[in-house]
């Protein structure tokens, strides 16, 4: 952390000196708050992360492109390692604000804005997210990590390929990829969408699956979710695509947290993250396989 800091204190952006304050909530890199010159940023310090696939080139295009969309905060500084945002004072999104129908109403709109609107403003090459890769390229990191779950990842990966025959062909859409409620912000007039780590092309399905499972939506809010997306009632083959695309992004929070407990060095209880998840993904196995 106090190497961190030492590098926003160096960044040549500012005029005078700044005293960089850490950011609390943050389970993949290190944020800080910076006053400057009478404004607040937002500074986001980590290089690339090979096992979790994030290419900080990719981040910044999303991030730059999210703000011309007029989706996510601007960025004002880039550099190796270093994205600078401004600051967007207004309340960071639970779980429970997500299933708000008020708020819900809200969000599904602005995804639909990311999937139509941002390929428009994607400049340089772009990431492609799709999960099933992500959760197969996760259990090569987590058997040559010597992981306390190397054993279940067999059958792991034996689910994976039938959750993968039972989303079929997809449309693709450019995504998120990352709907935790701390990436929804709503500074009492609009909501914004944040950390754009895990920015990609993929399907319009991973976003919606990604936000329902992430933040509890009822099996009703799904279905309602589903309509308003696309713009019709949801039949039994979206339905049980959707439920397959929903197991397979519990899945990946799963593994992603397994694969951190072995490479974070955030302090962070990932195990109990990574147990959590697993009900989670346990749970809504055993609907989808009894549809």
């Amino acid at each position: 952390m106090a190497l961190a800091a030492g590098r926003v204190r160096a960044l040549s952006l500012w005029r005078t000196p700044v005293d960089p304050v850490p950011l609390g909530g943050g389970i993949t890199n290190v944020n800080f708050t910076v006053q400057h010159a009478g404004e607040t940023f937002v500074v986001r310090v980590g290089n690339d992360i090979p096992v979790h696939q994030v290419m900080r080139f990719n981040e910044r295009a999303a991030s730059e492109a999210a703000f011309r969309a007029g989706i996510s905060p601007e960025v004002v500084h880039a550099e190796t390692g270093i994205l600078v945002i401004r600051f967007i004072e207004g309340k960071t999104f639970t779980a429970e604000d997500v299933r708000e129908p008020r708020n819900l109403m809200r969000i599904v709109p602005l995804i639909k804005r990311i999937h139509t609107e941002m390929p428009r403003e994607v400049r340089g090459p772009a990431l492609v997210f799709w999960v099933f890769h992500v959760l197969r390229d996760y259990a090569h990191t987590l058997r040559d990590g010597g992981s306390r779950h190397t054993t279940r990842l067999q059958g792991l990966l034996d689910t994976a390929a039938r959750l993968e025959r039972d989303v079929g062909p997809i449309d693709v859409v450019y995504g998120h990829n990352d709907l935790l409620p701390g990436n929804v912000l709503d500074d009492g007039n609009r909501l914004w969408i944040i950390d754009w780590d895990y920015a990609g092309f993929n399907s319009p399905l991973f976003d919606l699956a990604n936000l329902a499972s992430n933040n509890g939506l009822t099996p009703e809010q799904e279905d309602w979710m589903l309509t308003a997306y696309f713009g019709r009632p949801a039949d039994a083959d979206l339905r049980h695509r959707f439920s397959a695309m929903t197991c397979a992004s519990l899945l990946r929070e799963t593994m992603w947290s397994m694969v951190s407990e072995i490479h974070s060095k955030l302090e962070f209880d990932y195990p109990a993250y990574t147990a959590d998840y697993l009900g989670r993904f346990e749970r809504a196995l055993a609907a989808h396989q009894g549809r």
